[in-house]
């Protein structure tokens, strides 16, 4: 029906049309690829917090170890888990069979002293006599000298004698006093008033006490007064000074905030893995007794606070545009104007990474950011101010609010994050 001339011209149409769609998929897909999409954030106004955490350990501001100074069966003890004490309270008792028995001893030891000091005081006294009385015989000459020298080293031996038994006895007083201490020690008394933390004994067991005394009890002063025992990183413990509040949490009541002040903040530096930390001592009120020795605490202290600061996310501080968008914008879409080379609020479209990094270099406080400006980005520097870790007061700069910074840039895409990894296509148009 139709003719050869007819088919070659439907033909050619054909690949016309073909030669087309493959014209305009290729068109459109570099124009999606050319495609850039800022994220950003509107500068506001809102409070900013700065903080610094770390975990701890509360224990009771006082506790004491009770221990025993003898060694020797557990006998009864009086004083259990929880109990509350009073000074002086007996808590334990050790078997004290072998301590009286050895006080026995050193009472017939001294009654035996003071006994020969009896005998020999009477054998000088009457050898201090018989001396008189050779004196005086021999002023009659009737005895020889030597008999008279004779009776006066009697006597002298005789008072050196009693000297001696003075001194032993002395030393059996000592020994009954110490068996009397040592027997005093079985009663285990409490040192202070407070409530028994552990108790580390039963009956029948035997303690040893050599080089220390053994721990039998631990006891806290008052649970009502109570410390946390933080440890803060070396890079923290600048921003602390004693007296300044601070709050924490435990896990046995994660909805209750406690509060308390920093006491001291220990220069005694605890080195674990070669990590530096530093005790932050926390003084805490405990009147409901909620707080237990032991619990772990997770601590925050609030070094710096502004309520109605210019604020932007830190995200907006550590973008910087990837090389493929900056030459994007120096030479514009394609048919469209060229981006100014100049500076824009101090500093060059085309110098953002770099002068960032210069501006870190002299001043770790001045910052570059991106704000979005009748629809292109523009560098503008500041100076950074207090930050809780998601958003920092801008302290000095070109900045106000209701301005959009950029915290991110897709291209074709592909984020400013891909590119840094090497995912920006080499040839944008």
């Amino acid at each position: 029906m139709f003719g050869k001339g007819s088919k070659f011209m439907w033909a050619g149409v054909a690949v016309i049309v073909i030669v087309a769609g493959v014209a305009y998929y290729w068109h459109e897909k570099a124009k999606a690829k050319e495609a850039v999409h800022y994220d950003t954030v509107k500068v506001e106004k809102g409070k900013i917090v700065a903080k610094v955490t770390a975990t701890g350990t509360l224990s009771a501001i006082v506790t004491v170890q009770v221990g025993s100074q003898v060694s020797g069966r557990i006998l009864a003890w009086y004083a259990d888990f929880n109990a509350p004490v009073t000074k002086g309270q007996l808590v334990a008792k050790i078997d004290p069979a072998l301590f009286q028995a050895a006080v026995d001893q050193a009472k017939a030891n001294l009654m035996a002293a003071q006994g020969n000091l009896a005998k020999d005081t009477a054998t000088a006294t009457d050898a201090e006599r018989q001396y008189e009385r050779n004196v005086t015989l021999l002023a009659r000459k009737l005895i020889a000298q030597a008999d008279l020298d004779t009776s006066k080293a009697t006597a002298d031996a005789a008072k050196a004698q009693v000297e001696a038994d003075k001194g032993t006895v002395e030393q059996a007083k000592a020994a009954l006093n110490s068996a009397q201490v040592n027997l005093a020690y079985t009663d285990i008394i409490s040192p202070t008033d407070g409530i028994v933390i552990s108790r580390n004994i039963d009956v029948g067991q035997t303690v040893v006490s050599s080089m220390q005394a053994s721990l039998l009890f631990l006891i806290a002063e008052d649970l009502r007064k109570m410390q946390v025992d933080t440890s803060v990183a070396e890079s923290d413990v600048g921003k602390l000074h004693d007296g300044m509040k601070a709050s924490f949490t435990v896990d046995a009541y994660p909805s209750e905030r406690f509060e308390g002040k920093v006491r001291q903040v220990r220069n005694s530096p605890q080195t674990v893995q070669n990590v530096v930390t530093y005790d932050a001592v926390i003084d805490v009120d405990n009147p409901a007794l909620k707080l237990k020795p032991g619990m772990t605490a997770n601590c925050t202290f609030v070094w710096a606070e502004k309520d109605d600061a210019l604020r932007i996310p830190n995200a907006a501080m550590r973008f910087r545009p990837p090389a493929e968008l900056l030459a994007l914008l120096r030479s514009g879409p394609r048919g469209g104007p060229r981006a100014q080379s100049g500076t824009a609020e101090g500093g060059q479209v085309g110098a953002g990474p770099r002068q960032g990094g210069q501006a870190g270099a002299a001043d770790p406080d001045q910052k570059t950011v991106w704000v979005l400006r009748e629809g292109r980005p523009r560098p503008v520097r500041i100076r950074a101010g207090v930050s809780d870790g998601s958003f920092t007061d801008v302290a000095d700069g070109s900045l106000n609010e209701g301005d959009l910074v950029i915290t991110d840039v897709t291209v074709g895409g592909t984020t400013s994050q891909q590119g840094a990894q090497g995912a920006f296509p080499r040839r944008m148009f």
